[in-house]
């Protein structure tokens, strides 16, 4: 047995040893020959096979749960998709392409328009691909990609997975998963977390690791070949089960556990969960599929669903985070050469401020229907200028508490001013990382300089941290980072006053916090600082 040590970026705890199974490669290119004999009667068997394909991902979703249930049923609305299959029919009969190369150009067609969208967009590229592979492999007769049957606990290594493959894995029989590529705000990571499962990404040479077993630890990345004869060791899935559902450390201090949401679903699961409200409520929901701008009664009643289940709880309210990267038709964006680095988020409202003031109106007409307690921040605020701007438009439209995202590296460094002109912040850990790094967030050949564990991006949050302790202000994370238990006693020690995480995830933060005393979490602050896990 090898003795190579590998490590990547670990993006859900746990430690697990187990045999490996690999997950098979992907089909790869269909052949662009020969042409069909009969044209119409190849492209007419695109559609049937897309239409299986998105009915065994909603039998997959119907099983599924939560986060997992709502990526299935989004995957089997893509394989549906009437832009898709007309695309991949024309390019049969007018370009007598076979159907199976014809479907492979469409979905990728798809795939580039979304990658060069970036932020949300782009992160539905692998969802792309995977319909597409799906569907190939329907027309060909052979069987789909992905993770096999696995007969016995196993940890899982891949290239990547799938999110439809992440989504319906049995949590009993994987000990843990390993990919070579991926990130810590990718769907696996996501998933992982949801699941309880130990996963490592983006660890380099991965495949050509000749191992027949492997110790993988979710905790510090490092993955290494274990004695195939050695007992199975699964990791401990029911951390946080006796958390009492108040946020706070073993002595006292404060911190609340809030849930992120985008959906009606989102919350109910995360009001099941114990989420003690809401960190961030994503509002884009409202608007990506809508060809022109939702009117303020249709925002009002969506809003109302989601902030239901928190009636006389905090919910924080993200106004849209639209632009460049997220574009919406009836915005209009100018074409931008950056557009991670163009007109996003506050910019958009900056240019658009009757958007803005019909949003607002939307959200304090739902706060008003449900009872819950709603505050509203802006998403990429650079300038103290910005967010006093942003929160005299929110007080004017009724709500009484504003606050920004700092996801800027020029914001952490001005969030002593910001918080001087706004009630609170909330440090969007995914987005301040690529800043902070010049990494793309989405890239698995960087995914290491986006690990939230990263010295620098720690020391960015200290500086919040310090200025909210200064101002007497709240500060919080909603970043993926308040998801990871031990990071979260870290960001704890910095001064940070609110964890906002997903749902899956709200026991085991809550449950690990209420181990430990103020005065631990600071230590674990300053060793993390030192570049210490």
């Amino acid at each position: 047995m090898a003795e190579t040590r590998l490590s990547g970026v670990a993006v859900s705890p746990g430690r697990a040893r187990g045999p490996v199974v690999r997950v098979a490669e992907p089909l790869g290119e269909p052949p662009r020959t020969p042409a069909p004999a009969d044209p119409a009667a190849d492209a007419a068997r695109i559609g049937p096979a897309a239409a299986a394909v998105a009915q065994r991902l909603e039998d997959l979703a119907a099983a599924a749960q939560g986060e997992a249930a709502d990526i299935l049923f989004t995957t089997a609305a893509m394989a549906n998709d009437p832009g898709l299959v007309g695309e991949a029919e024309r390019l049969v009969t007018v370009e007598g392409l076979p159907a199976p190369r014809a479907v492979y150009d469409a979905a990728d067609g798809f795939a580039r328009s979304l990658a060069a969208a970036g932020g949300y967009l782009a992160e539905r590229v692998r969802d792309i691909q995977d319909v597409r592979d799906r569907i190939v492999a329907e027309l060909l007769g052979v069987a789909p990609p992905g993770v096999p049957e696995l007969e016995s606990p196993s940890v899982l290594v891949a290239r990547d997975l799938a999110p439809a493959d992440t989504a319906g894995l049995e949590p009993a029989k994987v000990l843990a998963l390993v990919t070579e590529q991926g990130g810590p705000t990718s769907h696996t990571a996501i998933l992982a977390r949801a699941l309880g499962i130990p996963a490592v990404v983006a660890v380099r040479g991965l495949l050509e690791l000749d191992a027949e077993a492997l110790l993988v630890d979710g905790d510090t990345g490092v993955v290494e070949p274990a004695d195939p004869r050695a007992p199975v060791v699964a990791a401990d899935r029911q951390a946080g089960a006796e958390w009492n559902g108040v946020g706070e450390t073993a002595d006292g201090h404060r911190v609340k556990i809030l849930a992120n949401v985008g959906s009606a679903a989102d919350a109910r699961a995360a009001a099941d969960a114990g989420a003690e409200g809401v960190g961030l409520f994503r509002t884009e929901f409202c608007y990506l599929d809508a060809p022109s701008e939702p009117s303020v009664e249709e925002q009002r009643a969506a809003y109302a669903a989601i902030l239901a289940p928190f009636a006389g709880k905090p919910v924080v309210v993200r106004t849209l985070d639209a632009g460049a990267d997220k574009p919406l038709a009836f915005l209009a964006p100018d074409p931008e050469p950056n557009p991670a680095l163009g007109v996003r988020g506050l910019r958009v409202a900056r240019e658009r401020p009757e958007v803005l003031d019909r949003q607002l109106a939307a959200i304090a007409a739902a706060a008003a229907d449900s009872g819950a307690e709603v505050s509203v921040m802006a998403p990429m605020v650079a300038t103290a200028e910005e967010a006093a701007w942003f929160a005299g438009r929110v007080r004017a439209a009724g709500i009484a508490r504003a606050g920004v995202m700092i996801e800027i590296p020029a914001a952490a460094l001005a969030a002593r001013e910001i918080l001087e002109v706004t009630d609170f912040v909330s440090v969007g850990t995914n987005d301040l990382a690529q800043y902070t790094f010049a990494a793309d967030r989405q890239l698995g050949a960087v995914a290491a300089l986006n690990d939230p564990w990263q010295p620098a991006l720690l020391r960015l949050i200290a500086l919040v941290g310090e200025a909210a302790r200064a101002t007497g202000k709240p500060a919080g994370v909603c970043g993926e980072a308040a998801a990871d238990p031990r990071l979260a006693r870290v960001l704890t020690g910095l001064g940070i006053t609110s964890l906002s995480m997903n749902a899956a995830a709200i026991r085991s933060v809550g449950a690990s916090l209420a181990e430990v005393g103020f005065a631990d979490c600071e230590a674990a602050a300053r060793s993390a600082l030192a570049g210490e896990r």
